[in-house]
């Protein structure tokens, strides 16, 4: 029996199945996420016409790193390698596309492993129930898009600072938006937010930062997408020798715990923003690195098998923002030698992304790694939501000229340090896993048995690999029951 679905509500089941019928819904397995070329034929056909972004049932098949944009169909996974010409070191760089999901990040991936099994289960009632989505960006919005397609009322929170886009899209899908006080690192506010609306039972809350739907979705969909990109790369002496990932909420650090199954020695590195240093120093603060979330360790988050933490200076991801995207910038990097096509997709990079880029720079340089070792990371999402960041850095700071693009290389890629990155002892493990106490056992719930319990390799492996196959069979026969309905 799962550990996370606790009870099959058949008379909810049933009427949900029969609302799926009359939308015709079919749910993907988390299997047909990892290997979409199982996908049934009678969907495919469908695709050819459907837009990614739609809100159509066909799309729920789309929640894959496997996207061919071109055909509309799927093929290999889709990863951007960073050239040498602009990272500086002599590691290869490569990150995994966000952008090619629906809704333009894989966050809609998580929120599908969040809500899904609840639904098919019967626990989540569409009917009766709000879906409220916690979130610092994306997460929301994988969650709006995931409910809209599943006939589902969703309720999206979020910090009033975000990205204009942001909250633009979401008022566009329908969904019910609560603006929290504060900026990316003010998660708290948004705890307290959910506190108010768990009064009112009709608000199921899917909580990002505890719901293990998050996590297991990545060890399951993007962990073997990362090996399997590998593999098409790695040549006769290449080695996977990293993962980085932004801690945020924890759910896609969880593919380097896949990752280090098939390759033992590779490094996981978790990042944050140097302004809000929670996993480096304990620290606080407010940042500009939209997309990861701080001040607290998510209880999602398996420590123990975290090598090192790189803290990155919001200033430099806001200068590369620019530096990538700005006609100056872009003819800066062409001069520097970079192909104009290179320089073309870097576009590909949200802030997040920047920041996973910049601790893989750090990581290769505190490895010394060489032409044979390949870091991986995670292009979370694009410049599509964050136009208006660089208009106002526009306004802010005046047009972007040769000169700034040249400061900006120097000073964010060249002269990117080893300077606030910790490889963590086994000690250093343990007392970032202790800083969950004062969030996740003082204020929110969870019990001192259970956080001691997280300790244990064990207690992951049943969550990542067990739990996996419970979703799927609850998904199966949810399909069966919903095509005989």
């Amino acid at each position: 029996m799962s550990r996370i679905v606790k009870s099959i509500r058949e008379d909810v089941r049933k009427r949900t199945a029969k609302r799926c019928r009359e939308r015709g819904i079919v749910i993907p397995t988390f299997e047909q996420m990892r290997h979409p070329e199982l996908v049934p034929d009678t969907v495919k056909s469908k695709l050819a016409s459907v837009g990614l972004w739609d809100v159509n049932p066909a799309n729920l098949f789309r929640i894959t790193w496997k996207n061919d944009v071109k055909t509309g169909l799927f093929g290999g996974p889709n990863a951007l390698e960073i050239p040498r010409e602009i990272t500086g070191v002599k590691a290869r760089i490569i990150g995994m596309i966000g952008k090619y999901f629906p809704t333009g990040a894989h966050k809609v991936g998580a929120a599908f492993g969040c809500l899904v099994p609840r639904l098919v289960s019967g626990e989540f009632d569409p009917e009766t129930h709000k879906a409220v989505w916690p979130s610092t960006g994306n997460y929301c919005r994988g969650g709006a898009f995931d409910s809209a397609i599943l006939g589902c009322t969703s309720v999206a929170i979020l910090p009033e600072n975000m990205s204009k886009e942001r909250f633009r899209w979401l008022a566009e899908i329908g969904s019910e938006v609560i603006a929290t006080p504060g900026c990316e690192s003010n998660v708290k506010e948004i705890y307290d937010k959910c506190w108010e609306l768990k009064k009112d039972p009709v608000h199921m809350i899917f909580n990002q930062f505890e719901e293990f739907g998050n996590p297991i979705w990545h060890y399951n969909v993007t962990g073997p997408a990362i090996d399997e990109a590998f593999e098409m790369i790695k040549g006769q002496k290449g080695r996977l020798s990293g993962y980085v990932s932004a801690t945020g909420s924890a759910g896609t650090i969880a593919a380097g715990d896949y990752l280090k199954k098939r390759h033992p020695a590779m490094k996981v590195v978790a990042t944050e923003a140097l302004q809000c240093p929670t996993l480096l120093l304990n620290g606080f603060g407010d940042h500009r690195i939209e997309g990861i979330g701080d001040k607290h360790v998510p209880w999602v988050h398996n420590v123990r098998n975290t090598d090192a933490v790189a803290a990155i200076d919001d200033e430099d991801c806001m200068r590369l923002l620019r530096l990538f995207n700005e006609p100056e910038g872009q003819k800066y990097l062409e001069a520097m030698g970079a192909r104009q096509e290179d320089v073309a997709r870097l576009g590909l990079l949200g802030i997040s992304c920047i920041c996973n880029l910049l601790a893989a720079i750090k990581a290769a340089k505190y490895w010394e790694l060489t032409e044979n070792d390949v870091i991986f990371t995670i292009f979370t999402d694009s410049l599509e939501m964050y136009r208006s960041r660089l208009e106002e850095l526009t306004a802010e700071r005046g047009a972007f000229s040769l000169v700034d693009a040249a400061r900006a290389h120097t000073g964010s890629i060249e002269r990117q340090s080893i300077d606030f990155f910790k490889e963590l002892t086994h000690l250093d493990r343990k007392q970032i896993h202790n800083l969950k106490y004062y969030t996740w056992v003082e204020q929110q719930g969870k019990t001192y048995e259970e956080i001691c319990a997280q300790w244990d390799p064990e207690y992951w492996h049943g969550l990542f690999e067990e739990e996996v196959a419970e979703f799927d069979k609850l998904i199966e026969s949810f399909n069966q029951e919903a095509a005989a309905s």
